[in-house]
């Protein structure tokens, strides 16, 4: 009997399932999205938002704590410097799980694993895409804009008419 008894097998030895959800995190961590299954990334998101907490606290303890749990210095400090900042103000939340249909060969549940508050490389500069407040104002902007050059175009009609 299972009485109480949380986590998933997934199929796997003991050992295994540690590789498999390490590599998983590896990934995600390193990439900023996974396309994986919808049990394991269920399983990994609970691991990853404890891993970007610890990294919040940006002391010699939690450092030494990510690198027991990640053991790879680069991925720790990829997490340190650039991921932990960009959730500062968040206290938990910080990956989603988008639903993607089923896969052909075995029908079962696709996602995509991501960052809430993802980040998109433009040329040389980064740009963070965040929150709602941001999105607003960007919506506002164009749509000043779109009005002023409808109204330019407008101008210049009257002045081709005249």
């Amino acid at each position: 009997m299972r009485k109480r008894v949380f986590g998933r097998k997934f199929k796997r030895t003991a050992n295994q399932r540690k590789a498999l959800l390490k590599s998983l995190v590896h990934s995600m961590i390193l990439v900023g999205r996974i396309k994986t299954t919808e049990a394991k990334a269920k399983a990994i998101k609970a691991k990853v938002e404890k891993l970007v907490t610890k990294a919040r606290n940006k002391g010699e303890e939690a450092r030494n704590d990510l690198l027991r749990d990640l053991a790879n210095h680069d991925i720790v400090e990829k997490l340190i410097s650039n991921i932990a900042p960009r959730f500062k103000e968040r206290t938990g939340g910080y990956t989603r799980i988008l639903r993607l249909g089923r896969r052909v060969k075995d029908n079962s549940p696709m996602v995509l694993l991501e960052w809430v508050e993802s980040e998109i490389i433009i040329g040389e500069s980064v740009v963070n895409t965040s929150s709602k407040k941001d999105k607003k104002e960007k919506k506002k902007k164009s749509k000043e804009a779109k009005k002023a050059s409808k109204e330019v175009k407008t101008q210049e009609n009257t002045k081709k008419n005249k």
